[in-house]
């Protein structure tokens, strides 16, 4: 069985951030996104928070789909 995997990318700036993930990890993603986003040492803010999440959500729904 092959493991099909995600690609989802931030670009803000001169910042780039590349979260790779499959479906067993989406919940550990979206956790790690909001820690990052709580961490006023890490540029993602709340909003690029909730539209990274809002797009691996749409993912597991839709995940035929491309965004």
């Amino acid at each position: 069985m092959t493991r099909e995997l995600n690609v989802l990318a931030l670009f803000k700036g001169e910042e780039r951030y590349i979260f790779v993930y499959d479906e067993e990890s989406c919940d550990a993603l979206i956790d790690d996104i909001r820690h990052k986003a709580a961490d006023p040492t890490i540029p993602i803010n709340w909003f690029d928070a909730a539209v990274l999440t809002e797009r691996i959500r749409n993912r597991e729904e839709n995940p035929q789909e491309e965004f």
